[in-house]
């Protein structure tokens, strides 16, 4: 929408920004400084304000959101909401999610009483730059917008940033300046790269070949090289699904991803073997990974504890290609980017090679897994095939298990429903029992490094409302902690109608992963004991929430179960359109036992 010099303001600049971002929601709580701006918002009719319970669960929201779109924005109002959406924003910045956190603040004139006679109003803190301080920290780019001739040039230059860096941007809005004039918005946002030179072209060329170098010098017992490659969050962040996919198809060479950037490419390709996370990968995953395969290729890939899962380093037959440079064995080379490396390396391994040179059937090859498991699959497809077949073989089952929710879970999830399905899992047991689902790309949302707990719930709205996933249903695991952080936010799920279905994992109301950290030998102990006292939580009827945040015309059902018959029912009621429990979200307690653990986490366990 063009604006004219007269009836452009700070406000409807902002407004018009954000839309030419392709951002069709802004998630936030409301406040008297934002008022001004949510009315020009709504005037101007291309971005739809989505108000939430908590200011942490509209940041959640705007997580995810920009996960899948490319960019997102949560807006709050000062101090007492800023406050509450800087965990979100924490959590932007270290997982390099482009945020606009939009912050509210009193107006210019209050800021002058103040200096003139300390008089404080609502929100206000003795130290002016107290909001802009903190999200300094976790920000590629902070201002204060005091003057509306200014605020043009001030909102461009943290625009470009956030899309530029992938990373969260602040704005900092005085309350009287919403409705002020200023110019109208001249040249289009556009991310700015980093040049590409001569220089560069030479370093990729060495990092090139001394990758080449690194597989040739790491052979297989048949002479032949056995790479594989480790896919990673940067992968996702800066959309090279398609360069990979071509890399893996054009070469032949397997690969596995991190937890973060699962699903980033579909997972019925071939090539791909499963989600490496150190030593709570599944056993197949972790013996072709460690033992078959000679050397690793992380792209993209971010060394962190969750993505190596027990273990503390990378090894000399590694390549880790990551935060613009690439290190190869116990060599570096800076300034690398990963969207020139992909082609490049795509090019020097088929010529090395051949087309499809680095194809291998791991399964099929006669070598050790380090003593080889009994019942080994003979192939990838039988392999894949053992997945889905775990969840009817836990059909008779007296109690459900976390693997055995999983196993049939990811049953349901390759059966013809007619329905797709983006899974967002939230922190602990969540995340290490879905890492081995099955999925097509783009269908799982985690947050691996920041690890708030709770996250999942508030994410899983953003994650409806992107344009690229709006006809995919949320399926939510969450533990009951986690839940507890941010429950409030199933209001929204059902305020918008959303057919979520967000499994609460009950297993007796504690802190499961903390005892495992802290205590794992409590898993071990054949005789049922409490576990550490702080790690008991106060046990609550997840189910009935849906009954609070149901009203009339917003339907939300809850259901509760504990056995593998209890799953088996709801998933097909899950698979029936015209079952009421698909109107809505849907709330459904899991009751565990709390001795009971993903097998994933065997290896803390002494």
């Amino acid at each position: 929408m063009s604006a004219t010099a007269s009836s452009c303001t700070v406000a409807r600049y902002l407004a018009l920004r954000l839309a030419e971002l392709g951002i069709t929601h802004l998630f936030g709580v409301p406040g008297n400084h934002l008022g001004p701006f949510l009315a020009t918002l709504r005037a101007e009719g291309d971005v739809e304000w989505v108000g939430t319970p908590t200011e942490g669960g509209a940041g959640q929201a705007a997580d995810a959101y920009a996960r899948i779109h490319g960019v997102g924005a949560a807006a709050v109002t000062y101090s007492v909401g800023a406050f509450n959406l800087l965990n979100a924003c924490g959590g932007a910045y270290v997982e390099q999610i482009p945020l606009i956190a939009v912050n509210a603040c009193p107006p210019y004139e209050q800021w002058q009483n103040y200096r003139a006679v300390g008089l404080l109003t609502s929100h206000m803190s003795p130290r002016a730059e107290s909001n802009l301080d903190v999200y300094r920290q976790v920000t590629v780019d902070a201002q204060v917008i005091s003057h509306p001739g200014l605020a043009p040039g001030q909102i461009d230059a943290a625009l470009t940033a956030c899309v530029s860096e992938r990373r969260p941007v602040y704005l900092e809005v005085m309350e009287d300046l919403w409705d002020e004039p200023c110019p109208e918005p001249a040249e289009p946002i556009v991310r700015r790269e980093r040049p590409f030179s001569t220089r560069n072209q030479t370093m990729l060329e060495d990092a090139v070949q001394a990758v080449l170098t690194l597989v040739e010098e790491h052979p297989g017992p048949d002479g032949r090289p056995r790479p594989i490659v480790w896919a990673g969050e940067e992968i996702d962040r800066f959309r090279l699904g398609v360069q990979l996919t071509d890399l893996v198809e054009a070469t032949g060479v397997p690969f596995c991803t991190t937890v973060g950037a699962k699903a980033v490419v579909d997972e019925d390709l071939p090539q791909f073997h499963g989600v490496y996370n150190g030593r709570a990968s599944h056993p197949d995953v972790h013996a072709v990974f460690k033992d078959w395969a000679t050397c690793r290729i992380g792209l993209g890939a971010w060394s962190t504890s969750k993505n190596l899962g027990g273990e503390q380093s990378v090894g000399t037959d590694w390549v880790m290609a990551a935060h613009g440079g690439i290190s190869v064995g116990t060599s570096y080379f800076p300034d690398v980017q990963l969207a020139h490396l992909l082609p490049a390396l795509q090019d020097a391994l088929v010529k090395e090679y051949g087309s499809g040179g680095l194809a291998a059937d791991y399964y099929a090859e006669s070598y050790s897994y380090g003593g080889a498991r009994a019942g080994r699959p003979a192939g990838l497809a039988q392999y894949r095939a053992s997945l889905s077949a775990d969840g009817a073989r836990s059909h008779g089952a007296e109690h459900l298990t976390y693997d055995g929710l999983f196993d049939r879970i990811n049953h349901f999830l390759g059966e013809e429903t007619g329905e797709d399905w983006t899974v967002v899992s939230d922190a602990a047991f969540s995340l290490i029992g879905s890492m081995n689902l099955s999925l097509s790309a783009g269908g799982f949302l985690s947050q691996v490094s920041w690890l708030s707990i709770g996250w999942s719930v508030g994410a899983a709205t953003g994650a409806a409302l992107a344009p690229e996933r709006q006809s995919a249903r949320p399926m939510v695991f969450v533990g009951d902690g986690s839940f507890q952080e941010t429950c409030q936010e199933i209001s929204t799920h059902t305020r918008l109608g959303l057919r979520s279905v967000v499994f609460v994992l009950d297993n007796g109301h504690f802190y499961g992963i903390e005892q495992m950290l802290v205590h794992p030998s409590y898993f071990a102990e054949q005789n049922p004991t409490e576990p550490d006292f702080y790690n008991v939580l106060h046990p609550w009827h997840y189910e009935r929430l849906a009954e609070v945040f149901a009203g009339e015309g917003t339907p939300a059902h809850g259901v509760g179960i504990a056995r593998p018959a209890d799953l088996d029912a709801l998933l097909s009621r899950l698979a029936d359109p015209h079952d009421p429990y698909n109107a809505g979200p849907l709330l459904v307690r899991v009751r565990l036992r709390r001795h009971d653990y993903p097998r994933a986490m065997a290896y803390k366990v002494p």
